[in-house]
């Protein structure tokens, strides 16, 4: 019986590579754990491989555990759906529908300067410019044929920025200060058996369903429908385990500093600056819409600028649990963000990128 090309070509060469590649991630994220770093295990993965790769390191890319890896953080994007959000967001109508006016404010404005300031491709420019999703828009852009390893850095420089900017901001004027955390060891016994082979079937039939009928971003949107769907309805209200989430982490950390081997420094350091500009740009905008909203809703400032701060959902939830601000307000509006994102861009893409002449790739042909 033939094996199945993944594992023929795992020869013990490979492995040794792949072991040693994941070894080195996960170094890095125990280092950045050790030190409250914003997504740890998958930031400390990434700069370490990183690091690694630009020094001229032998890596090993995990490319094929990082698809399935992919499909876990499908399910705890998933997870966030219940049916308490739904119920919050009936309460926030003008803020949720200005995360979408912002979402092409700054999407628009950053692909512009990408674009035709800096003269990224049309495809790094345009899944670069977003907002967010960082996971999610490094599979689109491998999907459409952008150069992965520049949306990848615009996108960790934009939420390592974000992360690190936003809380000093609330420091300074709040007080706030990072809670030590230990993502390794919170919270992996707190569910049952049944729970977590419900989570694991979600990732391996969204997987495999949205790969057969060819859904944009399948490794992702197919998981994160099928979680969705199980936590609306409240079959269950369960999360997958920290450690499995931690290994994902390093996986896909480790996967993206590996497409950095043989990339010069020059072309980082200028993708680096446009990153931080755009980043700035973000901020900026999330600042002046928090302030807007804030004069027409009387709905806090803090609490609509990290809603609409272009950071991860995890982190931001912290700093609004620090400061007692509503973690429903928090999470609906990135989880709203992510997911128009999620299913916006696949299609704005294939409407506005030939008429700059990109040539988009045969349906069948993709993967």
């Amino acid at each position: 019986m033939k094996r199945p090309e993944f594992l023929a070509s795992l020869t013990p060469r490979t492995v040794a590579a792949i072991s040693v590649t994941l070894a080195i991630g996960t170094v890095g994220g125990f280092i950045a754990d050790k030190l409250t770093l914003p997504l740890p295990w998958m930031i400390g993965a990434l700069l370490i491989t990183l690091i690694a790769a630009l020094s001229g390191a032998k890596l090993r890319n995990p490319r094929k555990l990082r698809t399935y890896m992919t499909t876990l953080l499908g399910v705890m994007l998933g997870s966030g759906f219940t049916p308490e959000i739904f119920n919050q967001a009936a309460k926030w109508p003008i803020s949720l529908t200005a995360v979408i006016v912002f979402v092409f404010c700054v999407g628009g404005l950053a692909i512009f300067c990408l674009y035709r300031i800096l003269k990224l491709s049309f495809v790094n420019a345009f899944f670069g410019a977003s907002p967010g999703a960082l996971a999610e828009m490094i599979v689109l852009t491998r999907e459409y044929g952008g150069d992965e390893r520049i949306v990848t850095l615009m996108h960790s420089v934009r939420l390592m920025l974000t992360v690190l900017i936003i809380p000093f901001w609330f420091r300074f004027y709040y007080g706030y200060t990072p809670a030590v955390r230990d993502a390794a060891t919170s919270g992996h016994a707190d569910i049952s058996v049944l729970d977590l082979s419900l989570l694991l079937l979600c990732a391996v039939v969204g997987y495999l369903g949205g790969k057969k009928i060819r859904l944009p971003a399948y490794q992702i949107l197919g998981p994160m429908l099928l979680s969705a769907a199980l936590h609306i309805t409240g079959v269950t209200s369960a999360n997958l385990p920290d450690i499995l989430i931690m290994i994902a982490q390093v996986v896909f950390g480790a996967a993206l500093g590996c497409q950095f081997v043989n990339v010069s420094l020059r072309e980082v350091s200028r993708i680096v600056i446009a990153s931080g500009g755009v980043t700035i740009l973000f901020i900026g905008m999330a600042a002046v819409f928090a302030g807007v909203l804030e004069a027409w809703t009387g709905l806090p400032f803090n609490a609509l600028l990290l809603a609409f701060a272009p950071g991860g959902l995890v982190e931001m939830t912290l700093i609004s649990l620090s400061l007692n601000i509503d973690i429903a307000f928090i999470s609906t509006h990135h989880v709203f963000r992510v997911i128009f994102l999620l299913l916006a861009a696949p299609l704005i893409f294939l409407w506005i990128a030939p008429k700059f002449g990109v040539v988009l790739p045969p349906r069948n042909g993709r993967h």
